[in-house]
């Protein structure tokens, strides 16, 4: 990500290195404050606070509590779902194509 704001922006690589660390530390801080971060066009990131609840060992079948816990969740934009999906799409197109030809 430091190479392409220094190639887009025309910082230094040591500012662009800089600018990144800094950016993804203050979304990391604000993440552990337990506050929702949304990148437009991305994702959110939210902390969500989970309830003890009862699970069940795979291997005995032993019911063993969970403890109660904090987790992040991230959540894509639709934006970014809508590139992801194009992207494969083109892949697999590409792909069809490749093995049509040989």
């Amino acid at each position: 990500m430091a190479e392409s704001v220094f190639r887009k922006v025309g910082l230094s690589r040591t500012e662009s290195a800089e600018l990144v660390e800094t950016v993804i530390d203050e979304i990391c801080n604000a993440i552990v404050r337990g506050e929702s971060v949304k990148l437009s066009s991305f994702a959110t990131f939210q902390v969500r606070d989970k309830n003890e609840r009862i699970g069940r060992n795979p291997k005995t079948g032993e019911e063993v509590p969970i403890s109660p816990r904090r987790v992040m969740t991230f959540k894509a934009s639709n934006v970014l779902k809508q590139r992801v999906l194009k992207a494969h799409l083109t892949r697999k197109a590409k792909q069809k194509h490749a093995d049509a030809a040989s």
